[in-house]
């Protein structure tokens, strides 16, 4: 099976490193998604597998091609939906639609089953501006026009931020239709639920790719007891816990504070005996099952480590 290849590449704007060393593998008909905050070099490394940037180290294979000498072939068969709309707003959704298919040599009805589940949403609104669409309605257009090539791999950065939680579902569907008739899909996201989603997940910080498994292995190979602890002074727990050693980590999740122990044997009711000795007398503790932020949240703990020692 063909994949994309990126070994120990790395990306600096100025004395920022926005991707550093970073290798990964994208295997070929999958949905892989990349997870990351802002800032944690999604963009550049998308940018730099779609040749529109150039890595100042490393090497990036698509399919075989290299991403320097041969960036005309691989934008061929690559379609690239950028995280800010890019289309033109003076121009009607047809409009797009017709001026990127005569980009690609192609026209609408040639792939027009391509993009039939998406453009079916947005017959009611052929004629209008684009600039006058809703947020959903131009992550769709913009979607349909990255389709109308046929292409082998659909890269999207972040495609869902600002979009209401339908058009979240609706195009989530999409993407896994999409990989279904065999395209390879990248896509990155703040949103730790949409990685459930994903075939593969790779965990992004600072430039850094820190996991990289299927989304039930990440969750399986936690490792560590998780407790939940609610108390009326978050704060105030929150600061308690940070301060003993056997914690690794301690951070607020909405109103209760998520808690990782790092030593073995400091069980549930070792902890909050070890709470009440600091004077926080309401605390309520319960272990509870990891998901995907939490595992997040590990995987830069143990990064953190990593880098100091």
């Amino acid at each position: 099976m063909e994949r994309i290849e990126v070994r120990q590449v790395s990306k600096s704007y100025g004395e920022i490193r926005a991707v550093n060393q970073a290798t990964v593998s994208f295997p070929e008909n999958c949905l892989y998604g990349l997870i990351g905050p802002d800032g944690a070099g999604k963009t550049t490394l998308f940018r730099m597998i779609t040749t529109l940037l150039l890595p100042d180290r490393g090497d990036i294979r698509v399919f075989g091609f290299d991403s320097h000498k041969d960036y005309r072939k691989i934008r061929q068969f690559t379609g690239y939906m950028p995280g800010r709309f890019s289309l033109y707003g003076d121009l009607t959704v047809e409009e797009n639609l017709r001026f990127y298919a005569t980009i690609f040599g192609t026209t609408i009805k040639q792939n027009y089953r391509l993009i039939d589940p998406v453009f079916a949403l947005l017959e009611p609104f052929r004629e209008r501006l684009a600039r006058n669409l809703s947020g959903g309605m131009k992550q769709k257009l913009a979607l349909c026009c990255a389709l109308i090539h046929n292409p082998r791999l659909l890269v999207l950065d972040e495609p869902t931020t600002g979009v209401d939680a339908v058009s979240r579902k609706e195009f989530w569907d999409t993407l896994l239709l999409l990989r279904d008739s065999g395209m390879t899909v990248l896509v990155s996201t703040p949103y730790m639920d949409e990685a459930l989603r994903c075939d593969r997940i790779a965990f992004m910080q600072s430039g850094v790719i820190m996991v990289d498994d299927k989304p039930s292995e990440i969750l399986r190979n936690f490792g560590r007891s998780l407790f939940e602890i609610k108390s009326a002074d978050r704060f105030g727990l929150l600061r308690v816990l940070r301060s003993m050693q056997e914690v690794k980590s301690a951070y607020l999740f909405g109103q209760y504070v998520h808690v990782t122990m790092g030593s073995v044997g400091t069980d549930r009711d070792w902890l909050l005996d070890r709470i009440r000795d600091h004077g926080i007398t309401d605390a309520s503790i319960i272990p509870i099952t990891p998901d995907f932020e939490d595992c997040f949240i590990e995987a830069v703990d143990d990064s953190r480590t990593i880098q100091i020692t």
